[in-house]
């Protein structure tokens, strides 16, 4: 019996995507220097993540062979590029504008479009508890967007619109796993991605650069094929609406590799919110767990 089957799915599920939000948090670590004290344009930066993502994929598809590449959801594939790409657009337009600690609570109204999705499209039940659990999760997003306050702009609306292409990947992704393997579901992610990130860079020129700069690439690159290939081992596990309170973990995530890395220290609210965010995710946890004892 190996590890994973001790866990069950809801657990195994769980495991994966605290390890893509972990690795998504490192990301944006090396994302944020990159563009900010390396002078790295955003547009070339994600070209080259998706990129070298893709390069580090491969090997992937040789040990796979052509089946990685074979499928009959094409269109669905094309939907789902499309949707992650609109999402990635409005998530930086809005980084322009709205602070960082912002922009990842208003991400946190994605589990109301997902869990949506989810009981309509994918027909999973919207339990009583994952109610809860999302609301509560909600409502520490609530309290650090502080919608109430004078910094509350209309620009804020760019990211609710990626919190809501981004749930749409997620159902994608959950709908896919039906057919669709999690490598297959990677390597078209990262293979259609770097077209439509190379034509947004061209005007601002593809060179890498070099040392550090590069580094940074190459290290971004291989984090996010393992994250991508985490976020579908995850949905392939467990079911979309309950994984979401996991995904809201690169909130604090996020919060706490900013201060090792740049001693910026978010206002007592954050704590706040993030609690309440961490005791859902772990209230969720605890009650899926039960349910899949009962029903063994």
């Amino acid at each position: 019996m190996t590890l994973f089957q001790t866990f069950g799915p809801a657990r195994t599920g769980a495991f994966w995507m605290v390890l893509a939000g972990t690795l998504f948090a490192v990301i944006n670590l090396l994302t944020q220097y990159a563009t900010m004290m390396l002078a790295v344009p955003s547009a070339r930066m994600a070209f080259w993540q998706y990129f070298i993502a893709l390069l580090f994929s491969l090997p992937w598809v040789a040990r796979e062979g052509l089946r990685a590449l074979k499928t009959g959801n094409l269109l669905l594939h094309l939907i789902r590029v499309a949707s992650a790409v609109i999402g990635v657009q409005l998530w930086i337009a809005g980084l322009a504008h709205v602070p960082i600690w912002q922009a990842i609570a208003l991400i946190m109204l994605s589990p109301f479009f997902v869990t949506l999705g989810a009981n309509l499209f994918l027909e999973e039940a919207a339990t009583p508890e994952r109610w809860l659990a999302v609301t509560v999760g909600f409502l520490g997003g609530m309290i650090i967007l502080a919608p109430w306050s004078e910094s509350f702009t209309p620009y804020v609306l760019y990211p609710v619109g990626a919190a809501a292409f981004w749930a749409l990947t997620s159902l994608l992704t959950k709908r896919m796993t039906r057919s669709e393997s999690p490598e297959s579901l990677t390597v078209y992610l990262l293979l259609l991605l770097s077209p439509v990130n190379l034509a947004l860079t061209l005007g601002e020129g593809v060179a890498p650069g070099g040392g550090l700069t590069t580094l940074i690439l190459v290290a971004a690159g291989l984090l996010t094929a393992l994250a991508q290939y985490a976020i579908a081992r995850a949905y392939a596990s467990a079911d979309a609406a309950y994984l979401q309170p996991f995904d809201h973990l690169k909130l604090p995530l996020n919060v706490g590799f900013g201060i090792l890395a740049f001693g910026f220290m978010p206002p007592g609210a954050m704590w706040l919110g993030s609690a309440l965010i961490l005791a859902a995710s772990f209230y969720l946890l605890r009650q899926e767990s039960r349910g899949a004892l009962a029903t063994a």
